[in-house]
């Protein structure tokens, strides 16, 4: 059995309950060396095998797992963040099908959620955005023409753009031309959740100024939003005039 587990963010206590047992109970596990706390291996049993995936191409991960499934062995699949997000792993489940390998997918805590716990922000707010686009620029892995940042900029809603700091130049360029104002305030945040995390707040037109001399590398999340501002309407979810299943508006209010 193949464990595809979600390792979380960073901090090794989001980890999953679940992914936390598939990880203490494997034989064999393959984790994503270049994202992944290693701190995560500890929970390892004694005498797992563990193998680093930034070195190996597909094949070999594949041949590895394989291996451990000849012999009787039981492997974790360990993913950075939610592997549903730039995880690459539809091309590993459908070479699992092929080789009639059976496994499961545990979700994790993924990096866009962990920014905004560090940000201490809500990415949905009553009158300024109720929509969150997950995106990146458009690098080696080429994006389809309607989901170009210049095109998904138009909504003028959350945005979280994985994978694209190195570009931050044109990022910048791509949102300004679909519609974002340079007022648009923009947040950067290098290793959400771990003990080394760093948040550079600024405006869309000084972002790439800001970030001169912060050190920040290319696993940091860029989230550019108005509800960054912090204005916004309050939710009706709490209004005293509000009736819903479970309670009825405060009386003299008039809404039943």
């Amino acid at each position: 059995m193949v464990h595809i587990v979600g390792a979380g963010p960073g901090d090794p206590e989001l980890i999953t309950v679940k992914g936390q047992k598939y990880l203490q109970e494997a034989d064999v596990v393959i984790y994503a060396g270049s994202l992944v706390n290693p701190a995560l291996l500890s929970l390892c049993k004694e005498g797992a095998e563990i193998h680093n995936s930034a070195s190996m191409t597909l094949d070999e991960v594949v041949q590895t797992i394989e291996k451990a499934e000849s012999e009787g062995k039981m492997t974790v699949r360990l993913h950075t963040g939610d592997p549903a997000i730039y995880g690459a792993i539809q091309e590993q489940m459908d070479a699992f099908k092929a080789r009639d390998i059976d496994y499961d997918v545990t979700p994790g805590v993924s990096s866009f959620l962990a920014t905004a716990a560090a940000l201490k922000q809500e990415y949905t707010l009553p009158g300024v955005s109720q929509t969150v686009i997950v995106t990146r620029q458009e690098g080696r892995t080429p994006v389809p023409d309607r989901e170009k940042l210049r095109s998904l900029a138009q909504h003028g809603s959350t945005m979280c753009i994985f994978l694209s700091i190195t570009m931050l130049d044109k990022v910048v360029e791509e949102l300004i031309a679909g519609g974002y104002t340079e007022e648009t305030p923009i947040a950067i945040v290098q290793r959400a959740s771990w003990p080394q995390q760093k948040i550079v707040r600024a405006k869309l037109s000084t972002i790439c100024e800001e970030i001169k001399g912060k050190d920040i590398d290319r696993t940091a999340m860029i989230v550019v939003s108005p509800c960054l501002a912090g204005n916004y309407e309050l939710s009706q979810l709490y209004a005293p005039t509000f009736s819903h299943m479970f309670r009825e508006a405060s009386k003299g209010t008039g809404n039943k």
